[in-house]
């Protein structure tokens, strides 16, 4: 049983089905039926390439390879079961003689105020959708505003993190966005900003200075404002306050600040190292010798530095894989002795965007077209598959335009920082998964937070976003959470296209649990018995049930979040032949969120972002 297809699970399972060659059954547990190659993230981000490009699947390079989709929630070592959570919701349990945990790492996150609720990650692909179609869009609604402040606020884009993963990022959103306003000037004559920022004191401070400096150069050269030794002091819907005191108006957000290991390993009850498990130079935990952990998840001993571990970064953890491999296949008799792990260090590489790139391959620093083709050499020369598809879309890039349209698939409030599956993203009617309440994420956050009992989620008509399984605990993703207080509100039909909550006719709020049938037709139960039907089957329009139209989460109805935006309302059109004082909806929260109802009078019309909040990523 292999525990997570990123670098270290995807090199296990191809390694050990190639050892053992149908002499064991091998298991893969993963929430998406693909591999990802990260470092090519930041380039679908900046649209060079195309999603699927840096995606591999599982079941086509890995035939002999048993997949089984869903998250580990809880593995019991004494009876060697894994309990795990399917992308439906459905429990399972799977047995295994042999476990290699590499379920990878998730968002670092700091105790800065406002992050969680404005910032978004770099971890997976659906943060990267939405990082492209969130800069198109701001830059497309810079373009038409007529006001320089809202103008400058939009076309500021802060980047948290000057790693790799921030200096890639930052290097080809500013190509990116430039690209976007040379087609299409902006009226008020200015130009993208990215802002990096970091405290450490130079760009990409794990590599050489030479890489380093040429890194710094081409940055500032390309536009990028470099500011070593400053951070976020605290993020608002507004814009970002930095260290140093100065306000910066933005609406994104981009946090590369690192990564730290999935909370899974956190949970076995294991000697950990800095939230790593604890395993010896064979990649085996002490005294479990059936429990083998690698990746980002793993403190391996670095055996050329006694008394350090090998870094969390995708070269070690694709190293790790064939070792943890081969250890196994010893251990079941199918190959050859146990090996240690020891590596060298064969240099880095940064793509910085176009012919520009810092490398240093076998230690010979390189810049400029050199360090590029290099880069992009060791790209295809690395990568598991789509090796031509990847070098057509380069050659495309190269002599034609991108294309510049946000798609809309991925929502702010569908990526959260702070999650434990960042390759996942949230969709309506989903499995419930644990989010911690510090954490919120979506346009609406601190408008809620304000509006609704300090954010405390207790107010009336408040969305409670669905809890999020804990990683390792028992019980979860056994049952979904409901929205509110657990028990669901009878509407009319036309209260319910309008998506506004109706308290039942005692005016307490609880209503009845509706039937399947009755709840797509917007009618109140009959009786027990619907309300027992109910329980055991979701109903539609309720989270988990099958969405009903003109309902959030079915097909969209005008005026509706997740629909066509709503006239008057924020990101939106006015309204024709609207009566009464119209009440904007929370923006960032999962469509079928109930609007807060402020009290009637005269609308004060507020110039509020369609998606505040944003983006991030993680280690190449």
């Amino acid at each position: 049983m292999i525990v997570g297809a990123g670098f270290a699970g995807y090199r296990t399972a191809r390694t050990l089905s190639r050892l053992t060659r149908g002499r064991a059954h091998i298991t893969l547990l993963n929430p998406t039926d693909y591999f990802l190659y990260l470092p090519l993230l930041p380039q679908v981000a900046a649209g060079v390439l195309e999603p699927r490009r840096v995606t591999v699947s599982l079941s086509d390079s890995l035939p002999d390879v048993r997949l089984v989709l869903g998250e580990a929630d809880r593995i019991d070592l004494d009876d060697r079961t894994l309990h795990y959570t399917g992308p439906e919701g459905e429990g399972g349990t799977l047995a295994y003689d042999r476990l290699v945990l590499a379920a990878g790492s998730v968002n670092k996150l700091l105790p800065i105020p406002g992050v969680a609720e404005h910032a978004h990650g770099f971890r997976g692909l659906p943060e990267a959708l939405y990082l492209r179609d969130h800069v198109t869009r701001q830059v497309e609604l810079a373009a038409s505003s007529d006001e320089p402040e809202t103008c400058a606020a939009r076309c500021t884009f802060v980047v948290v993190g000057a790693g790799y993963t921030g200096t890639e990022v930052a290097a080809h959103g500013q190509m990116f966005t430039d690209a976007q306003v040379r087609k299409h000037p902006l009226r008020q004559g200015m130009r993208p900003r990215w802002m990096l920022l970091d405290v450490a004191p130079r760009v990409l401070p794990e590599m050489d200075e030479k890489l380093s400096a040429t890194a710094d150069r081409v940055l500032r050269q390309r536009g990028v404002d470099v500011r070593m030794g400053t951070s976020v002091q605290e993020a608002t819907h507004d814009g970002v306050v930095l260290t140093d005191g100065e306000f910066v108006a933005t609406r994104t957000l981009v946090w590369c600040v690192g990564v730290r290991p999935d909370p899974l390993v956190e949970s076995l009850g294991l000697p950990m190292e800095k939230g790593r498990l604890l395993v010896d130079p064979h990649l085996r935990v002490p005294g479990r010798p059936e429990l083998f952990a690698c990746g980002d998840v793993a403190a391996v001993p670095d055996l050329e530095n006694p008394g350090s571990y090998t870094p969390m970064t995708a070269q070690h953890a694709w190293r790790h894989g064939k070792i943890a491999a081969e250890n196994v296949a010893a251990s079941l008799g199918l190959g050859g002795a146990r090996k240690p792990y020891r590596h060298r260090d064969l240099g880095f590489v940064v793509d910085l965007g176009g012919a520009k790139a810092a490398a240093n391959p076998l230690g010979v620093p390189l810049s400029g077209v050199p360090a590029g083709a290099v880069t992009r050499g060791y790209h295809l020369a690395a990568m598991p598959g789509n090796r031509v598809r990847v070098a057509a879309d380069w050659l495309l890039d190269a002599v034609l335009p991108r294309q510049a349209v946000q798609l809309g698939l991925v929502r702010s409030w569908s990526v959260p920082l702070d999650t434990s599956s960042p390759e996942v993203a949230r969709v309506p009617g989903g499995p419930g998964r644990r989010q911690e309440a510090s954490a919120r994420s979506g346009p609406g956050a601190a408008l809620a937070a304000d509006t609704d009992d300090g954010g405390t989620g207790g107010g009336p008509g408040r969305y409670r976003p669905p809890d999020e399984p804990a990683k390792g605990q028992p019980g979860s993703g056994a049952t979904q959470v409901r929205p509110g207080s657990g028990a669901a509100v009878p509407r009319s039909e036309p209260e319910t296209a309008k998506g506004r909550p109706a308290a039942d006719a005692s005016g307490s709020g609880r209503g009845e649990l509706r039937s399947e049938s009755e709840t797509a037709k917007g009618r109140p139960a009959a009786g027990t018995a619907a309300a027992a039907r109910a329980a055991d089957e979701p109903a539609k329009n309720q989270p988990g049930g099958e969405p009903a139209r003109n309902q959030p989460g079915g097909e969209p109805a005008r005026n509706q979040p997740g629909g066509e935006p709503a006239r008057n309302q924020p990101g939106g059109e006015p309204a024709k032949n609207q009566p009464g004082p119209v009440h904007p909806p929370d923006t960032g929260s999962p469509p079928g969120r109930p609007a807060p109802h402020p009290a009637p009078g005269p609308v004060k019309r507020t110039d509020v972002p369609d998606d505040p909040d944003d983006s991030t990523k993680g280690d190449s």
